[in-house]
């Protein structure tokens, strides 16, 4: 229990970094190629106007250069960039072009991105590393192209250097909590060992009074014969000595870190073994009782523990069918997984919000806690003990709301 508790604070906490930092890292990029996009667009547009005065031998003498700048531009950025205008007919043919304010780009390498430019409805995009609008005049469509390169390889530098930064971040994270959600979890660690351990002590202690119980029944009723009070007597000291070697036994389950050697063994015979010992039961109460169970089928682990959570889960099938109900128990092995299942019919109809609760300690689907079927509401909680410490996971599901199926899946 506490160390899947440490796995899920650890898990809980990276997978929150994790999503915090995509979702920080999301946004600055966002916002860093918005911004690109914009100040490229506020260029492109300003030397793209008519007349503009931005090429070689194109500026008038005493020309305000302030009518054709966008508010915060500098009269130097237009000068600064590179770019290249044509004007192309419909069929993208260029009529006329300038390119004297890039030197990268010649006719030949223009008429390309002319093409792919007209290739596209956009009125404005990329093309690798030029930003281009199209407008049109009394000539034609005339096309701005503006290199890009600079700004997009520094959005691309910070962009990688932020998502390194992100998974730098996640990682320390995920050292950290490793490291320390063993003192995260120490205080409820220390409060689940002392609770295991009264428990355990507690019961090696009631089971000597419960003893001399029993010893005085037996003495009382030889002197004084049967009697309805030592019948009760008798029969509430074998639920309590019931209820605290479930206490026990669950307790053990639960230790962390006790090895049990585990062995080959067969779980077809070990489950027959047990369905066979529910026969009177069944019988007694009229039920319709089947087993389905695969031969040759076995597993590594303890079969101690497999013997007791199929008592388990068909005590509880028969305990809690009505009279003439039905029980079944399947046994199979599909792929790498082993597969045990029991159904059964019940008399108080049960919903799918239970289901998750009947693993619970001391749940019972029955609100009144009848005592008359002689459960404790443990054992499911030991069926689960017993099916994780085997490394497999056991779930409870209904139809209907008249019937109850428990399956345990077992790693073959």
């Amino acid at each position: 229990m506490i160390n899947r508790l440490k796995k899920k604070i650890i898990i809980l906490s990276t997978v929150g970094a994790l999503v915090l930092m995509t979702m920080l890292v999301a946004i600055m990029n966002i916002i860093n190629y918005t911004t690109v996009v914009a100040e490229s667009d506020s260029v492109i547009d300003t030397v793209s106007q008519p007349n503009a005065p931005f090429f070689k031998d194109k500026k008038p003498p005493k020309m305000d250069m302030k009518e054709f700048l966008p508010r915060g531009m500098s009269p130097e950025v237009p000068y600064e960039s590179r770019f290249f205008m044509v004007n192309v007919n419909e069929d993208g043919e260029i009529l006329e072009s300038e390119l004297s304010r890039i030197i990268s780009v010649d006719t030949d390498m223009a008429q390309e991105y002319i093409t792919e430019a007209m290739a596209t409805d956009r009125e404005r995009g990329f093309i690798d590393n030029f930003r281009f609008v199209k407008t049109k005049d009394e000539r034609g469509t005339r096309i701005t192209f503006l290199d890009c390169g600079r700004k997009l390889n520094a959005f691309y530098n910070f962009m990688w250097t932020s998502i390194a930064i992100g998974i730098l971040g996640c990682v320390i994270v995920f050292v950290f909590f490793v490291l320390a959600s063993e003192k995260i979890v120490k205080p409820i660690s220390d409060s689940y060992e002392r609770q295991k351990r009264f428990i355990t002590d507690a019961g090696h202690e009631i089971k000597t009074p419960l003893t001399i119980i029993n010893a005085n029944v037996d003495l009382i009723e030889s002197e004084n014969g049967e009697n309805e009070c030592i019948e009760d007597i008798r029969l509430q000291t074998r639920r309590l000595t019931g209820l605290t070697n479930d206490l026990v036994y669950l307790s053990r389950m639960d230790e962390s870190g006790i090895e049990i050697p585990k062995e080959e063994f067969s779980v077809t015979e070990t489950v027959k073994e047990t369905a066979q010992s529910f026969n009177a039961p069944a019988v007694a109460k009229k039920l319709e009782y089947r087993t389905d169970i695969q031969d040759g089928i076995s597993m590594k682990g303890y079969p101690e523990a497999m013997r007791h959570l199929t008592s388990v889960l068909l005590d509880n099938a028969v305990k809690y069918t009505q009279f003439g109900g039905t029980v079944r128990l399947s046994l199979k092995q599909d792929k790498k997984q082993i597969i045990l299942s029991v159904y059964n019919t019940v008399e108080i109809p049960v919903t799918r919000e239970m289901m998750p609760h009947l693993f619970e300690r001391f749940y019972r689907t029955d609100a009144s806690r009848n005592s008359e079927t002689g459960g404790h509401g443990l054992g499911l909680s030991i069926a689960q003990a017993i099916v994780e410490n085997h490394k497999g996971k056991i779930s409870a599901a209904t139809s209907d709301g008249s019937d109850i199926k428990i399956t345990a899946e077992f790693p073959a």
